[in-house]
């Protein structure tokens, strides 16, 4: 089927999503992509595919015109498009941030759909696309490409499998949990971290724990369970103090958290787990806690209680937000009354 019908359907076409496209390097090209959504990542590798496909690696650059969508106009973007390329196989023609092109021009480009050169591309780069238009229904979904990032419980799992496909790197699950975790959750960040990490690790065809943890987290995960530690024992000085030293240091607050929420979240999955029947070391281990932490594990959760435990999600999302510029107080302060919140003897819920 041709990327492009003339008629309107009267129903809601679905649409393609990214990553599948991304993975379906053969399908066969059409005159006209629309790329939309709000993940500039998405939307950069499925133009950066597009471009690949159609005029190959050593493309001539004048055979690709790009345009703002704010002040591009109709006749020049289409006399662009129609204007056979000398040295390529098509000419590439991309109107970025394409919104008020198209609300102006919306007319125009329904009567041109039916007409478009087989020597041209047009990708048509938009934050929003109503599906229930006019315009929107003459274009099948094998060319409307939605660049929406997964949802960030998906994230871990996309990190495993981009790692693979673009820097050949196996990255296990704990690990690619740990990256989303300490990096904010933007897929390019998170690209940029693994491209990082698969040049730290060099001929290594594995990506470990304790490299992200090196790397990206500057060895955070060591000093989080030592505060963990102190606060199991009875310790809140102990867990102030390494605290006090790694903002003197001058460590990202967010990536502080990340470390901590990451083994906080292992102790609250313990805690449901053995709610179901399991022994509290057996819950523990299968929450991911390493072997030589089981024991710690044990008695932190012993310490922090159920009732804790279970507002830890609430918490730690506060924590963020706060950090974030939602709490006028400074985040070495946010921390110490986290702390000292997780460290009571009591279970009181404050």
């Amino acid at each position: 089927m041709s990327p492009l019908t003339t008629k309107p359907v009267p129903r809601k076409i679905p649409r393609m999503e990214a990553l599948p496209f991304l993975a379906n390097a053969k399908a066969k090209l059409g005159p006209l992509y629309i790329v939309h959504g709000d993940e500039p990542f998405l939307k950069r590798q499925v133009i950066r595919m597009l471009r690949k496909r159609a005029l190959g690696e050593e493309a001539e650059e004048q055979s690709v015109s790009t345009y703002a969508g704010d002040k591009a106009e109709f006749a020049e973007v289409f006399d662009d498009l129609d204007t056979v390329p000398f040295f390529d196989p098509m000419r590439v023609v991309l109107v970025e941030n394409a919104d008020p092109f198209v609300s102006k021009y919306r007319p125009e480009l329904e009567k041109r759909l039916a007409h478009l050169p087989d020597t041209g591309m047009l990708i048509l780069d938009v934050k929003t696309w109503q599906a229930n238009t006019r315009l929107a229904k003459m274009i099948d979904s094998a060319a409307t490409v939605v660049c929406k990032a997964p949802a960030s419980y998906h994230l871990a799992k996309w990190c495993i499998d981009w790692c693979a496909s673009q820097y050949q790197k196996q990255l296990g699950a704990d690990a690619a949990r740990l990256l989303t975790e300490l990096v904010d959750p933007e897929m390019g960040l998170l690209d940029q971290e693994l491209l990082k990490l698969s040049i730290f690790v060099g001929a290594r065809a594995r990506i470990e724990f304790a490299d992200i943890d090196r790397l990206v987290g500057n060895n955070h995960t060591q000093d989080i369970w030592k505060i963990f530690d102190a606060i199991g024992a009875g310790n809140v000085k102990t867990a102030l103090a390494i605290i006090d030293r790694l903002f003197d240091q001058g460590e990202e607050p967010l990536r502080i958290l990340g470390a901590m929420t990451f083994q906080l979240r292992k102790l609250a999955q313990a805690t449901r787990l053995s709610g179901t029947g399991m022994s509290l070391g057996a819950a523990v281990a299968q929450a991911g806690v390493p072997p030589f932490k089981l024991k710690e594990a044990e008695q932190q959760i012993r310490h922090l209680g159920r009732r804790r435990l279970d507002r830890l999600y609430e918490w730690l999302l506060q924590m963020n937000l706060d950090l974030r510029g939602g709490s006028p107080l400074q985040a070495r302060t946010l921390f110490e009354r986290f702390l000292l919140r997780l460290a009571r003897k009591n279970e009181a819920v404050v």
